[in-house]
């Protein structure tokens, strides 16, 4: 049944102008659920405020300042990603400013991480004595540059891409070995097609 229904689904769009008008439509609701998704997460009981408020009370319990990993595990949020983890107890510390900032901005935000970017582009355009929508501050946080060149800030090391790798066979039980032959096959089929 599942192959009719694929089989439909090509049929009807069978140009590029098509296809190009149904991904436009699926992003635009994409776009539109991630608005809604960070709205209600950012509520006074969404899911981000929530877990800054757990993980700044994890944090004044412990001496140093640092949530051990087994106190992450025995409050259940180890699974979290760190950085989700990090931006949402970044929110609540920084509640106040965030709530007056999304409501004084005219763009809709998606994530903690570009709310973050753009209240760290303004403070520092503001410290510049830059106004807010200078030509080159106004870039969009969604998907990659386009035009193949990254900014120096935006740079990333060869140690960041390594611990995103292992970060990424962490999270979905890969082992990191694999990864690392499946690179150095690539890597070989790459000098003999040169060769």
């Amino acid at each position: 049944m599942t192959n009719q229904n694929q089989i439909q689904i090509v049929a009807e769009i069978n140009t590029l102008e098509a296809e190009g008008l149904a991904l436009a439509k699926e992003w635009k609701s994409i776009c539109s659920a991630d608005k809604r998704r960070f709205n209600k997460s950012t509520k006074a009981d969404g899911f981000d405020t929530r877990l800054g408020k757990l993980m700044l009370k994890l944090k004044a319990e412990s001496d140093a300042g640092r949530i051990s990993s087994a106190r992450l595990k025995d409050c259940g949020i180890h699974s979290i990603d760190k950085r989700r983890r990090s931006e949402a107890m970044w929110f609540v510390e920084n509640e106040t400013a965030c709530r007056d900032f999304i409501q004084a901005s005219k763009k809709g935000f998606t994530s903690l991480t570009a709310l973050q970017s753009a209240m760290r582009k303004a403070e520092k355009s503001a410290s510049n004595d830059e106004p807010l929508g200078s030509d080159s501050e106004t870039e969009s946080n969604v998907g990659p540059t386009t035009s193949g060149e990254r900014s120096s800030a935006e740079k990333t090391s060869a140690i960041d891409i390594v611990l995103m790798v292992m970060q990424q066979c962490e999270q979905h039980n890969v082992v990191l070995q694999d990864v690392v032959n499946e690179l150095n096959l690539l890597t070989e089929d790459n000098k003999k097609a040169v060769a």
